[in-house]
């Protein structure tokens, strides 16, 4: 990674979406491929068989690469990823996003750095959001029972809660209390059968990094959030906004007794890290978030965030999958903007006060 590489407007989002077993994806992925969206998708999926798409939708097919009645494509994985998207990307001008559809089971984490490990693909695509699809009915059961199902979770940028006909309104607030505290930065919809505009959930923009800014780890640490909601919305509404002036900048001292944010449960312990501080070194950050991954790598599953590099005009932003992190700039900071440093970790067994310190340890003096 370094302060120097650029991205391109040529590059072409990709969705990485993911589910357990039952939860809807494929209700999803068949509303893209049919409705009349005014979009065209790439949509790559593992085995046609368990997307159950009708002949009749299909226009054409090569290979391995379908041609859906509504303009958008569907491919199968045949081997490799990485060979499915070099030929899709053949097709220039012919989609304008790629979505990745996972198994039910899988691991999100080696889609999405396929995404950055790649030189042609990461140069012709960028990793644009990680969807989950989460059934609101078994989620929690299936959280006792796997660690897949708490990383789909953990790696989501949006959630689609899915199912929520099938549970009372109170069991739906346990439900998303349970998904909060795995992760706090996902946008979360409430949907029935994947109801949801495609446009809340495709092509959201590098990971919604804004978002993170948005969010104070003081209240994290005490569990509010954003839902967003759809027009046919009846939830109460909790307008308790981010950043409230007595919460803000909050730091904790050795004596310190508040709850970071984190949750202890069946398996191993996912918590999310929400770190802030000013101007960085760029001397120090690099090499330290370059150790940081190597070391902490296997535990890390996500990481986000906005930098304000010392002498630097622009804002750089950097994320990462485990050990692999890129980086790049994004834009110069607006005036009056204040320049702080946000970087977000999600992953088990993180050490909270070793990141915090050697955080610090990178301002510019």
């Amino acid at each position: 990674m370094s302060a120097s590489q650029d991205t391109t407007s040529q590059q072409i989002p990709v969705t990485v979406l993911t589910g357990y077993l039952g939860s809807g994806k494929t209700t999803l992925l068949n509303r893209i491929l049919t409705e009349n969206h005014g979009q065209k998708y790439a949509v790559i999926v593992n085995e046609f068989g368990e997307i159950g798409i009708d002949n009749d939708l299909l226009v054409e097919s090569d290979e391995e690469i379908f041609e859906m009645n509504n303009g958008c494509i569907c491919c199968t994985v045949r081997g490799d990823l990485i060979r499915t998207v070099q030929n899709l990307m053949k097709r220039k001008g012919a989609f304008d996003a790629i979505i990745v559809e996972t198994t039910g089971v899988a691991d999100p984490a080696p889609v999405a750095q396929t995404f950055f490990m790649d030189d042609d693909v990461r140069a012709a695509s960028k990793l644009d959001a990680v969807v989950a699809v989460v059934d609101a009915r078994h989620v929690l059961q299936r959280l006792k029972d796997t660690e897949e199902a708490q990383d789909q979770i953990a790696f989501a940028d949006v959630i689609l809660l899915n199912k929520t006909d099938l549970v009372t309104k109170d069991e739906l607030a346990v439900v998303e209390a349970r998904i909060r505290a795995i992760n706090p930065y996902a946008v979360c919809h409430h949907t029935e059968r994947c109801a949801v505009d495609l446009k809340a959930v495709l092509d959201r923009g590098a990971f919604d990094l804004d978002r993170i800014l948005s969010l104070d780890p003081h209240f994290l640490a005490h569990g509010h959030h954003d839902h967003e909601c759809g027009p046919d919305c009846d939830h109460e509404h909790d307008h308790t906004h981010h950043g409230h002036d007595h919460s803000h900048d909050h730091e904790c001292g050795p004596d310190c007794d508040h709850e970071h944010h984190h949750h202890d449960d069946d398996l191993h312990s996912v918590k999310s890290i929400s770190l802030k501080a000013g101007d960085l070194d760029p001397e120090l950050f690099f090499p330290w978030i370059n150790q940081v991954t190597q070391i902490q790598g296997p535990n890390i599953l996500r990481l986000k965030g906005i930098m304000a590099l010392k002498g630097d005009p622009q804002r750089y932003v950097i994320q990462g999958v485990h050990m692999i992190v890129e980086g790049d700039h994004q834009r110069d900071w607006k005036d009056g903007e204040p320049r702080e440093s946000r970087l977000v970790f999600i992953g088990r067994d993180l050490d909270w006060d070793m990141l915090k310190q050697s955080f610090e340890a990178c301002v510019a003096q």
